[in-house]
């Protein structure tokens, strides 16, 4: 039997164990978890217990792993990390020995970092985006993103758990399940939904389980799980990172970014992810920079134009409540509000993004899946195999996405050409840009969604609120991070703008930040607070 068939024969067996329902898990109360000595722990916080040697890499990275046996293999059983790497400690000890012959190889030399469980690592773990048909997918070659964090000092401290497939299967998911995985809980209630796709690196980071984590982005699967956990994350600019080595869902709008507790934190992780890459002809036109942290400035709301996007108001008066509170901040900071300043083009485009994922979807898994060594070969083979194991893939909903997808054509198909020169037109031109251009705009400001729905697993999501569309199609950089709490649930504000405008966001986003100070530490409640604080 080959290692990875054995992987595969083995792993079946523990991940029906992992997808039992959450239900019945969260019925009985559980104590908190005793309090971890790096909670909270930002990278200055970690470099500066090196430097001096209270810390070393091996032990934060001990203690990390030693976190992750404890609250999410055990106790509130979190399920946000899908597997651990059996190298972390080795790889921790010799930047030891570096950082002893007083070399540092980076801003995250000696770091702990998680990333999701559709990026490739070249090492012992496998990448499968939680699905049981790649279990013993093992990479020969690290991701291009994963390279450069390597370069930089981090350790990869394992693969987060996701909506398998990025949450593009059914129609009617719950976020942050996979096969693999089981469904991923978030930290703040545990009843309560982490959202996805990126959900894993959401409750990890956010009950400090690592440093900062990597997501994954087509729409909303940074932003989403950010908001619900309480974090900060970015949604680049299509092409600021490499998507080579990422199992894709859309060349279209795809995009990998980071995710941690603050904005400097996101900031120095952005600056090592970005860069060009022959290898994604999306990176051609990089126009990126490799320190963010130049850009912080606490007085960077001053004289700094925010447009309101009103029309994504209004689904929960408490979330317009942050909203204003955050509005009166960045007021107060200086910032020129403009209110209304709505896109032209708002919910015009739903339908046709739908087409495009469709149509990206088959033609990208169907390439990738061509160049790796496992029993599928198309996306149709995912489907077949997905049946075999309906079991356990398909206990709880099923893959009307895949099915779609597959019925679509080549990319060269009129039906396909048209509806992306559309999705471009209304999200670039005659969105984001024109509303931009109308009111001389640095940045524009929504609600990134509501507070943590209750995860069900009968009828799947039902998110409240969303403003990840247009920057997700228009490949635009979004960032969102915390502008409050409803019963002890955590409330993203969204700020987005045009291309390459990283550095003013990332600017006026830290304003905000320090000035607002909203972060809270999860309490690992069994479910919401009764009443509002």
């Amino acid at each position: 039997m080959k290692r990875r068939d054995f992987l595969k024969a083995g792993l079946l067996t523990g991940a029906a164990a992992m997808a039992k329902p959450l239900m019945a898990e969260t019925q009985d109360s559980q104590p908190a978890p005793k309090p971890f000595e790096l909670d909270e722990a930002t990278i200055a916080d970690l470099q500066k217990a090196m430097n001096s040697g209270k810390e070393t890499a091996h032990s934060i990275t001990q203690k990390y792993l030693e976190r992750i046996e404890e609250i999410d293999r055990n106790g509130p059983t979190l399920r946000s990390v899908i597997e651990t790497n059996t190298e972390a400690l080795a790889h921790a000890d010799r930047l030891d020995k570096l950082r002893s012959e007083g070399v540092i190889r980076g801003p995250l030399h000696g770091i702990p970092i998680l990333i999701k469980d559709n990026i490739e690592t070249g090492d012992k773990m496998m990448t499968t985006a939680g699905s049981l048909a790649l279990l013993g997918n093992i990479a020969a070659h690290d991701a291009h993103i994963v390279a450069l964090m390597r370069k930089a000092g981090a350790i990869i401290l394992g693969k987060t758990n996701l909506s398998e497939w990025a949450n593009f299967r059914s129609t009617h998911s719950s976020s942050g399940w996979s096969g693999r995985g089981g469904q991923t809980k978030n930290p703040y209630a545990l009843d309560r939904n982490p959202c996805g796709s990126s959900s894993g690196s959401g409750s990890a980071t956010s009950a400090n389980l690592c440093a900062i984590s990597i997501g994954s982005e087509t729409d909303g699967s940074i932003v989403c799980p950010s908001s619900n956990n309480g974090l900060v994350g970015i949604k680049p600019t299509l092409g600021l990172l490499s998507r080579s080595g990422i199992i894709p869902l859309s060349h279209s709008q795809d995009t990998a970014g980071p995710m941690a507790r603050t904005v400097r934190d996101a900031a120095i992780l952005l600056g090592v992810l970005a860069g060009p890459d022959p290898s994604d002809p999306a990176t051609k036109g990089y126009k990126g920079v490799s320190d963010y942290t130049k850009f912080l400035d606490t007085n960077g709301l001053k004289g700094a134009r925010i447009g309101v996007a009103r029309k994504f108001f209004g689904f929960n008066d408490r979330v317009d409540t942050l909203m204003h509170n955050a509005i009166q901040v960045m007021k107060d900071l200086g910032a020129i509000i403009v209110d209304p300043a709505d896109l032209p083009s708002h919910g015009k485009y739903d339908d046709t993004e739908t087409e495009v994922l469709l149509y990206d979807f088959k033609n990208d898994i169907n390439k990738y899946l061509s160049t790796r060594h496992l029993e599928a070969k198309t996306l149709a083979d995912l489907i077949k195999i997905n049946e075999k194991l309906k079991d356990t893939e398909l206990q709880y909903f099923g893959q009307e996405l895949f099915i779609q997808a597959q019925a679509k054509g080549p990319l060269t198909d009129k039906k396909y050409i048209d509806a992306l020169a559309r999705n471009h037109k209304m999200s670039r031109t005659d969105g984001i840009d024109a509303v931009m251009d109308k009111f001389k705009l640095d940045a524009i400001f929504a609600p990134t969604g509501g507070p943590a729905w209750t995860t069900d697993l009968i009828n799947g999501d039902h998110i409240s609120g969303s403003s990840s569309t247009p920057a997700a199609v228009a490949g635009y950089p979004a960032i969102t991070l915390p502008s409050g709490y409803i019963r002890g649930l955590p409330v993203g504000l969204t700020l987005f703008g045009r291309a390459w405008s990283e550095p003013t966001l990332l600017k006026l986003a830290y304003a905000y930040e320090q000035a607002a100070k909203n972060r809270q530490a999860p309490k690992f409640l069994q479910t919401a607070e009764a009443k509002q604080a």
